[in-house]
């Protein structure tokens, strides 16, 4: 599912929940969505650090993913 349609999806479930309740399918949908979108935030955030450098005051540069 795409990121934009996840989150859509996320809140309609969250809105009808406050509302009026959602139904044991609805409640297993919502947790799977949820966890999917977990993980795509864990993934992309992942990714950033990965590609991310520092600089040292000294002025090397190292990898955060080699350092760690």
């Amino acid at each position: 599912m795409e990121f934009d349609q996840l989150i859509k999806r996320i809140n309609e479930l969250s809105r009808k929940s406050k509302n009026e309740g959602l139904t044991d399918a609805e409640k297993t949908e919502q947790t799977e969505l949820r966890n999917e979108y977990r993980a795509l935030v864990i993934g992309n955030l992942s990714s950033q650090l990965n590609s991310m450098k520092i600089k040292n005051p000294d002025g090397s540069i190292v990898d955060v993913k080699k350092k760690h």
